[in-house]
């Protein structure tokens, strides 16, 4: 299963406060650890959202709205990927994640994926080869950057 590992903001990093030393040498071992256990697919750390933009549907229109935005519990700060077997052995690991916002109450949040499966029959054979077509793409120009 795939799951999405998402890092809450909180007042420092919505302040643009930048990591130490010390917790990147940590988040870094971290994520090495993650790799070698074929865990991590991905993960990136966030700008504060005042560096962001929200585009608003509403009624057929869109709108977009400047950061920052003003409930930091609702704000992420940064994510993983992770490949894991279950639920569980995601939190496993996320238990040993180095804190990620030291001197603050910090919260990491897991989120499952959706699988193509998850639609049912709505994901019919032809999305289900576009959506294939467009990963194999995706995969393709990442691997030639």
């Amino acid at each position: 299963m795939k799951v999405m590992v998402i890092v809450k903001a909180t007042k420092n990093s919505e302040a643009g406060l930048m990591p130490n030393e010390e917790l990147l040498t940590a988040m870094g071992n971290y994520n090495e650890e993650l790799v070698k256990a074929g865990i991590m697919l991905a993960g990136d750390g966030l700008h504060p959202s005042a560096k962001g933009k929200r585009v608003v549907f509403s009624g057929g229109k869109r709108s977009v709205v400047d950061g920052p935005f003003t409930e930091t519990k609702e704000l992420v700060a940064g994510y993983w990927i992770w490949q894991v077997r279950s639920m569980d052995e995601a939190v496993e690991w996320a238990r040993r994640c180095p804190d990620p916002m030291p001197g603050e109450d910090a919260e990491l949040e897991i989120r499952p994926v959706f699988e193509a499966d998850d639609f049912g029959a709505a994901f019919t054979p032809e999305l289900r080869a576009q959506e294939d077509r467009l990963r194999a793409e995706v995969e393709a120009a990442n691997q030639s950057k």
